[in-house]
């Protein structure tokens, strides 16, 4: 009788470890691979926004899972939107509108618990390199930094273009080799950690500088786009003359990015248009290395992977170069999410936003929900993108100035009052504002709804942004435009 206790007393032992093992097995969380990208608009092949776009990494990313091509950003510059992302805030919660400050300096954001943070609490080995957050502010919020690997370097020793703007404005064939970039080396570093075995669950995040300006990339990435057959961003005439003087000055004033008027003057369009090309094949080489080492790797089978870009970049479109505008091309970002339990190869039509992504991470891996967070999770929609969404997407460019977005339509208002409207399944380039027509009258309506009545008030200060908000303010008010400070120089 005992010898039988004993005996049973062993099976049962077994049977407790067995059943363990197999539960510990099935609650392993997956790991997380976050590729963030700076300045990149719709630009890719998979989404069409140029015809000659050459990104097979990025395109074969999408086919492993759901491609959202009505992605936005919660503010058009950096700063504000990697901000919104991290703490799954919008700009008019937390008052980080421009780029300053640091979300370090807004009493609402401290609040809430940033997306990194958030995921080494819960216990996952959490660590990055390049450009997550903006500026230095990397090494403050991001869990075992790694670096910058040079930043926007290396710069020649002298500008390639003539553009009398500033060394970070400027475009052209620079170095000579892959490796002397940064991108390159961030990459290197990506595949290095996912050749390494960790006891916890992996949240890797790589943040690639390119093709923000400087748009700098080897000749062979040049090779690609051949300038006398190179086409240009379509566009058309007198695009502005629908557009009030007070979002013409918004999207001008302050800005530092080469005018239209300069471009044409000095035949640099296809120039331009050549180099940032040029940048997104490089980038989308750098892309194609990490997700060859993850396939490779012992997480395989069990990562989430989210591709994004802070906000949109305009090539001539509205008659303008660069970001820091309401309009499709400088709000709509790529965003791809991928991994276990995910439909593959899928588009998505309805409104996304970047700050959506956190919620959406927690949901994906198991986490807790946090009520703080202003976004949705996109769970529903990356089980099956076509069921109903009733969200729509909002961005802003200082308080009072909004864009509104559902699946057909995008509404803007400005501080002024002046508003447009376009009907994006008829006008995809965003060509003819249908304010003032009635039949749309209903639909203005509801998404006019969608403004927020409480705005924070604007925190920081000197930014281009901010410079260009109140240059737009004090004309609006009939006033003068706010002469740049300079700095005097000290008598020897």
């Amino acid at each position: 009788m005992i010898k039988n206790k004993w005996i049973w007393l062993a099976l049962a032992l077994i049977t407790c470890v067995s059943f363990t093992h197999a539960s510990a097995k099935t609650t392993v969380r997956p790991n997380v691979l976050l590729i963030a990208i700076d300045d990149l608009n719709d630009w890719i092949a998979c989404m069409g926004g140029h015809p000659q776009a050459k990104t097979p990494n990025m395109d074969r990313l999408a086919a492993r899972g759901v491609l959202f091509k009505n992605a936005h950003c919660q503010a058009p510059v950096c700063n504000p939107s990697r901000a919104s992302m991290m703490t799954s805030l919008y700009p008019s919660t937390s008052g980080v509108y421009f780029l300053t400050p640091d979300l370090s300096r807004s009493p609402v954001a401290r609040k809430n618990t940033l997306l990194p943070k958030r995921f080494q609490d819960d216990g996952y080995y959490v660590t990055g390199a390049g450009k997550l957050f903006h500026g230095n502010h990397n090494k403050t919020h991001m869990p075992n930094y790694a670096g910058s690997f040079g930043g926007f370097g290396p710069l020649p020793k002298k500008k390639i273009t003539s553009f009398p703007g500033g060394r970070i404005w400027d475009w052209g064939v620079f170095p000579a080799k892959d490796d002397l970039m940064t991108d390159h080396k961030i990459a290197a570093w990506g595949v290095e950690q996912l050749a390494t075995q960790y006891d916890k669950p992996l949240f890797l995040a790589t943040g690639f500088y390119t093709p923000h300006v400087p748009q700098y990339a080897p000749q062979k990435w040049f090779d690609l786009y051949p300038l006398e057959t190179l086409q240009l961003p379509k566009v058309a005439e007198n695009d502005l003359q629908d557009i009030s003087e007070y979002g013409i000055n918004l999207t001008r004033l302050k800005h530092v990015a080469p005018s239209m008027e300069w471009v044409k003057k000095n035949n640099q369009w296809k120039s331009l248009v050549q180099s940032y090309l040029a940048c997104i094949s490089f980038t989308d080489h750098q892309v194609g290395k990490l997700l060859d080492a993850l396939d490779k790797s012992p997480y395989k089978d069990n990562t989430y992977i989210v591709l994004y870009t802070d906000h949109g970049f305009h090539q001539g479109e509205k008659e303008r170069f660069a970001k820091r505008s309401l309009w499709e091309d400088g709000t709509r970002t790529p965003m791809i999410i991928a991994g276990p339990g995910i439909v593959k190869g899928e588009l998505c039509s309805k409104p996304a936003q970047l700050l959506d992504i956190y919620p959406t991470l927690l949901e994906l891996t198991g986490l807790k929900a946090d009520p703080k967070l202003e976004g949705n999770s996109l769970v529903p929609l990356l089980k099956n993108p076509q069921t109903d969404w009733p969200h729509m997407a909002r961005t802003s460019f200082g308080p009072g100035n909004y864009s509104i977005v559902s699946e057909h339509y995008r509404y803007i208002q400005y501080n002024d009052g002046s508003e447009e409207f376009y009907d994006r399944a008829k006008d995809t380039h965003e060509w003819d504002n249908v304010i003032t027509n009635p039949e749309y009258a209903a639909m203005i309506k509801k998404h006019r709804a969608q403004i927020p009545q409480q705005r924070h008030e604007i925190l920081g200060q000197s930014s281009t942004g901010h410079k260009s908000f109140e240059a737009s303010e004090a004309l609006s008010r009939g006033e003068a435009v706010p002469v740049d400070k300079k700095v005097k120089k000290k008598k020897r």
